[in-house]
């Protein structure tokens, strides 16, 4: 997880495991920052995600289960 000292351009993801359904878009566009567990809902390993990646993963979740911490 993260340290809460943040890269230049990163800001920090989260995923609502509430409305999460278990697709896997997530992994497939940050594999660097989430993997899925053995039934298909992320685990995040690193929250720290640049900008431009995270926003096009948080646009194709067809669950609409991730967003930007604290927005």
């Amino acid at each position: 997880m993260s340290s809460g000292v943040r890269a230049e351009g990163s800001v920090p993801l989260q995923v609502d495991r509430m409305a999460c359904t278990g697709h896997g878009v997530c992994a497939q566009i940050l594999p660097r920052n989430i993997a899925l567990d053995a039934h298909g809902y992320p685990i995040v390993l690193d929250d720290r995600v640049d900008r431009e990646e995270g926003d096009t993963a948080i646009r194709m979740c067809p669950a609409r289960a991730l967003y930007w911490k604290g927005s």
